[in-house]
């Protein structure tokens, strides 16, 4: 389905939902999550909506949902996101090297993000764009939109902390996104949605204590955003949380299994989405967490 452009212009807020004009069409925000391997899944919502005809007044995302956020907003389609995304491996966006701020530098990330976005700067992208990072020393986040390169918003975005070294833009020192909002739901408000549809990817449970430091980060992640979701759900008007409770944040080889648990999260909210543009709103932050619980 061919995508119209639309304007960036964005509404800053202060917390407060600016409400549609009485008979407006909906202008929907999708929100992204991050999850490494499990980000495949936003292919899957991606493919759902293509498919039914619910188009995106902008779209925003954070770590791996900055990626298939910038990728589908370029002109990529969901389809070729979930093929590039089953074959990917880390060496495609990492490399090994002696740092004392992280093991891994992402410029590899730049070549394997030209070969999968059909444009690199904001002010080209055929949906408008957002990704978040968060300023290391501030902890504040930090939103790109509107213009400029991609490329190293994406890589500041996805720059988890003790694994990849932190990226510089400007006089900020940039980590993952994820550290100061886990789903960018505000942005997309900024961007102007009225109606915003957040993707959580949640984590295996954790039935034994981590191994390793990456497990204990990452474990540390998880817990810390457990505590602060309550900002992102209250800028949201649907969550979708795909049921990928079984799969692992690195099992790229389970990328049919990730995309298909995207596609049936959307599924089942398809009858809330399209009741948008029939009737009146539902409720805020309805949780669809898995497609047998909403049918």
């Amino acid at each position: 389905m061919g995508r119209r452009r639309a304007t960036c212009a964005a509404n800053r807020l202060t917390g407060h939902r600016l409400p549609p004009a009485a008979g407006s069409v909906p202008r929907i925000g999708l929100a992204l999550g991050g999850g490494f391997a499990r980000g495949i899944a936003h292919a899957g919502v991606l493919k759902v909506f293509d498919r039914h005809g619910i188009s995106l007044h902008c779209i925003t995302g954070i770590s791996a949902g900055s990626i298939v956020a910038a990728a589908y907003a370029s002109g990529t389609t969901p389809d070729e996101i979930a093929r590039v995304g089953g074959s990917m491996r880390f060496r495609d966006v990492a490399r090994w090297t002696i740092c004392r701020t992280g093991f891994m530098g992402s410029d590899r990330m730049t070549r394997f993000l030209e070969g999968v976005l059909k444009a690199h700067r904001f002010e080209d992208m055929e949906t408008p764009l957002g990704i978040v990072a968060t300023d290391l020393c501030t902890g504040e986040a930090v939103s790109f939109a509107g213009d400029g390169d991609v490329y190293v918003p994406i890589r500041a975005s996805c720059a988890y902390p003790g694994l990849f070294q932190p990226v510089r833009v400007g006089d900020r020192v940039l980590v993952d996104g994820a550290m100061s909002v886990e789903i960018p739901a505000v942005q997309a408000r900024e961007l102007g949605a009225t109606h915003v549809i957040s993707v959580s990817l949640p984590p295996p449970p954790c039935l034994r204590p981590p191994t390793d430091v990456f497990q204990v980060v990452r474990r540390c992640f998880q817990i810390m955003q457990r505590h602060s979701e309550a900002a992102w759900r209250s800028a949201s008007d649907l969550v979708l949380a795909p049921d990928l409770e079984s799969i692992e944040w690195n099992a790229f080889e389970a990328a049919p299994a990730i995309v298909k648990a995207g596609e049936d999260a959307a599924t089942a909210a398809l009858p809330i989405i399209q009741s948008w543009f029939a009737g009146p709103d539902v409720a805020p932050s309805t949780d669809l967490r898995l497609a047998s619980e909403a049918i």
